[in-house]
């Protein structure tokens, strides 16, 4: 499969008012988003499913890969297109055996060691970061920069997204290290008008 990576969306429906998660998936990809990583860390699993089979609905119709986040149970339920792992969740190789050599499996990496290992073990990207301070995400001590986004995305061979606190202020400064894409929750999720802040975003 072709990923386009650029513009890549991470729910959270915690930024979400009133409007269903998967009208808010549908109004970012009109707006340019060119991939959807589901993204449920409260949800039971039943619930995840639910939600996650709703939106996948919206990405197959407009043929936006569809990720879904740590969970490779509901990723092989509703047939997504991968999932991206963490470094405290499964192991890649593990990962590739039960899901496939078909499927997009992404790693997250905060450092170019992770990244290295990322690349060896098969991952097909890295999200790197957080680059900057962001709301989303308690556990970071220290961001990397533009600096250490730049050092890590040169140390490898396969595409990459940078994560964390990228907005519409910054995205411009964030790409202009060569990097793949940029991975986005509230730039897009949180305005009121969804699709416009994702054209906004695009390059």
């Amino acid at each position: 499969m072709e990923v386009d990576y650029s513009l890549y969306l991470v729910t959270d429906r915690s930024f979400l008012k009133d409007k269903p998660l998967h009208q808010a998936v549908e109004d970012a990809i009109l707006g340019g988003v060119t991939l959807v990583q589901l993204r449920e860390k409260d949800a039971s699993t039943r619930e995840f499913y639910q939600i996650a089979k709703e939106v996948k609905k919206v990405t197959d119709y407009y043929k936006v890969p569809f990720l879904i986040n740590d969970r490779l149970d509901i990723a092989q339920a509703v047939d997504a297109d991968g999932v991206h792992l963490g470094q405290s969740d499964m192991p890649i190789n593990i990962a590739r055996k039960i899901l496939g050599k078909d499927k997009i499996i992404g790693i997250s990496a905060g450092n170019v060691d992770e990244a290295l290992e990322a690349e060896k073990n098969g991952a097909d990207y890295v999200g790197i970061g957080a680059i900057f301070f962001t709301g989303t995400k308690k556990d970071i001590d220290t961001p990397i920069g533009i600096e250490g986004l730049r050092e890590i995305y040169n140390s490898i061979n396969i595409p990459a997204v940078a994560i964390g606190g990228v907005n519409e202020t910054n995205f411009k400064e964030v790409l202009s290290t060569g990097v793949d894409g940029i991975s986005v929750i509230s730039a897009i999720l949180g305005k009121n008008d969804i699709t416009a802040a994702a054209k906004a975003l695009c390059k």
